[in-house]
């Protein structure tokens, strides 16, 4: 296969920016060379910055395009291809697409069964449809009931990287104020203000019935079959203390600075959301983002909801002299690869896969930049 010269670029490496130039072949990284090149045939990106593909671990971008609204439920190869074009134009390149199992209602997505989603990515990575390269993470509702019943098509899916573990008991967690609980499932779910306080009641007497018998289900079910484990929107240190215990990779969405200090202490890695850093805050009322970046305490991003806040999220970190840019590139690319079990991809180091990013810092005429994604490559081959 021949090789694809990169050129003119301003590449983001693990430590450095340097101009200079990539060469590609079957796929991979075949060097990194800083200066000029001599090479006349390539792809110039006239100073653009190249950074490695993006990955995103955690996001409800696809469940958004299954239910784009409350009780609305798209068909699955449309919503699957229009999902997957947003994340490409989002620059991401591996994406762990987050699917929720365990829900009472049976009219919701996390209360019906995955099967027909899973065949559609099968079918469409089969014929070669998609552009980003698409994995699983199964979001876990510990205290519904159905948990357990809903995850059985994912039981032992080759695609499956990752199992994080929720709570969403209302007056806990993410949920510990109630008012912006109840602004979201009247809100968003479409929820009646007399369904939410039914739930609210309704929810205590779940958890402590399934809450537990779940985790200790899912943790074993991580340890035997070589899974990361994540938990989800850690408030207290005892929070963090079990997750520590049950050998959880990540902390997701920690929702206090006390929570996020004890998993650093503990090896966990910290993922917050793009969101809450281009918002300037939680939308749930919890720690900003960009204060544990300050303190050393965020390790990746996550999309979260809006994909095209990776880069955002990014870039406004730089700006406001919080993270230089090589480490704030590595928390949507190496950091998130790794943590996944994904050591073939996140940097461009020679090697590696070949999955690009080509970025222009566009002038605002408020005098602002903007970080506007113009190629993607996945394994050499451009997909956007």
């Amino acid at each position: 296969m021949t090789a694809t010269v990169f050129k003119n670029a301003r590449m983001v490496l693990a430590d450095e920016v340097v101009r200079g130039s990539l060469q590609v072949g079957n796929g991979r990284i075949a060097s990194v060379d800083g200066g000029g090149t001599s090479a006349l045939q390539g792809i110039d990106l006239g100073g653009d910055y190249l950074l490695p593909g993006l990955v995103e671990i955690h996001t409800d971008n696809f469940e958004r395009h299954l239910m784009p609204r409350p009780k609305v439920q798209w068909a699955e190869m449309p919503a699957l291809l229009a999902h997957d074009a947003e994340i490409a134009a989002a620059g991401i390149t591996t994406v762990l697409d987050a699917l929720g199992v365990g829900e009472a209602d049976v009219d919701s997505l996390r209360g019906s069964a995955w099967n027909r989603v899973l065949d559609t990515i099968d079918t469409c990575t089969e014929r070669n449809l998609l552009r980003a390269d698409h994995h699983l993470h199964v979001r876990c509702e510990l205290p519904a009931p159905n948990t357990i019943d809903l995850f059985e098509p994912f039981h032992g899916h080759p695609r499956l990287s990752l199992i994080s573990l929720m709570d969403h008991t209302p007056g806990q967690r993410q949920w510990e104020n109630i008012e912006q609980a109840r602004t979201y499932y009247t809100g968003k779910k479409g929820w009646s203000a007399e369904k939410f306080e039914r739930q609210v009641a309704h929810a205590a007497t779940l958890q402590a019935q399934y809450a537990e018998p779940h985790r200790a289900y899912f943790e074993d079910y991580c340890l035997t079959h070589g899974i990361s484990l994540a938990s989800h929107d850690d408030t207290t240190v005892a929070h963090v203390e079990q997750a520590h215990a049950e050998g959880a990779a990540m902390s997701e969405f920690p929702t206090t600075l006390a929570a996020a200090q004890a998993a650093h202490e503990r090896g966990l890695l910290t993922v917050m959301g793009g969101p809450n850093v281009v918002r300037g805050g939680s939308h749930s009322g919890n720690v900003a983002a960009a204060d544990l970046a300050r303190r050393g305490l965020l390790d990746i991003l996550s999309s979260d909801y809006v994909p095209g806040s990776l880069l955002s999220a990014v870039m406004r970190l730089v700006q406001e002299d919080i993270l230089p840019l090589p480490q704030a590139v590595a928390t949507v690319t190496r950091n998130p690869a790794r943590a996944a079990g994904m050591f073939d991809r996140g940097s461009l180091a020679m090697g590696l896969r070949a999955d690009l990013v080509q970025v222009h810092m566009a002038e605002l005429p408020d005098g602002g930049r903007q970080a506007v994604v113009r190629g993607v490559w996945r394994e050499g081959q451009r997909v956007l």
